[in-house]
């Protein structure tokens, strides 16, 4: 099987995980920066060339594409997937999983618990919107943020008012959660590979943070899931059409807490706190499902 992994940095611990284990399996693969890729659009005469040279009989590609890059990326990836080439995530997947304020909205329709969220875009409406969330803390997170970024913690009102007129002096899109004070800065890390939980870790937040992102400082165990929380990783991921997903859960008092779901979940954290190879189990995906 030719596998396409679009990626920006070959050398990333997760393309190259991805590399060695489809390698290692008998599978050609090929690192291509999505940024270099361009496309022919044309009735019939779909085509894509990288550095020069046409890209053909390409069977899977697995999308690592960054949040700087998602137009562009998930256009390419769009263009293969017109021309027959089998992806775990769609294009149109990882869109609905970058835009949180989308992700929110489909997964809430599915009936799936989550921090209470609010979104307003007047000035004029901002003491409404917070009634409708409740009493402070409240949280504060860019609509498009990534690994923690962009994600503000306001223990007071007036705190919440200041960082949301901050952010809309910027012209950014954002939300407010309700703050789960019981999680205690701990959260799920949950690895869905088509319909199953291949690994779960608990990551904890360094002292004096509340995000637990590894990028952020936290540190990681191997966690044991709930029936309950594997069947809500599960379902978050396959709401949103994605076939590799990390699905980032909260244990709160009334119940697992679903946060957000990420389409590009990196893979180092995961495989050292827990020793499970999810490359592995990423690349047989690839094998059962491409061609299908």
């Amino acid at each position: 099987m030719k596998i396409a992994i679009l990626s920006r940095n070959a050398r990333l611990y997760s393309t190259q995980r991805l590399v060695e284990v489809a390698r290692e399996r008998g599978h050609v693969v090929r690192v291509l920066d999505p940024l270099r890729c361009y496309v022919r659009i044309a009735p019939n005469d779909m085509a894509i060339r990288y550095k020069g040279k046409s890209l053909r009989d390409i069977d899977a590609a697995i999308p690592r594409i960054g949040t700087s890059s998602t137009f562009y990326g998930t256009a390419v990836l769009r263009q293969l997937e017109m021309m027959g080439v089998y992806t775990p995530n769609s294009s149109d997947a990882v869109l609905r999983a970058r835009d949180k304020l989308r992700c929110l909205q489909i997964l809430a329709a599915q009936g799936l618990d989550m921090p209470v969220t609010v979104f307003g875009d007047n000035p004029d409406d901002t003491t409404d919107v917070l009634a409708m969330l409740g009493d402070p803390p409240h949280v504060i997170k860019l609509n498009e943020g990534s690994q923690g970024t962009g994600v503000v913690l306001a223990e007071k009102r007036s705190a919440s008012q200041s960082v949301i007129e901050a952010f809309r002096g910027l012209y950014a899109n954002f939300l407010v959660q309700e703050f789960i004070a019981e999680a205690k800065g701990s959260d799920l890390r949950c690895f869905v590979v088509g319909k199953k939980v291949v690994a779960a870790m608990q990551r904890e937040a360094s002292p004096g943070e509340f995000r637990a992102n590894l990028h952020r400082g936290g540190t990681a165990v191997k966690a044991t899931l709930s029936a309950e929380e594997k069947r809500i990783a599960v379902r978050a991921a396959g709401a949103l059409g994605l076939g590799i997903a990390g699905v980032d859960l909260l244990r709160s008092a009334r119940g697992p807490l679903l946060l957000e779901v990420n389409a590009s979940p990196g893979l180092e954290g995961i495989e050292s706190a827990t020793g499970v190879d999810v490359s592995a189990h990423i690349i047989r995906h690839l094998e059962q499902n491409a061609g299908r």
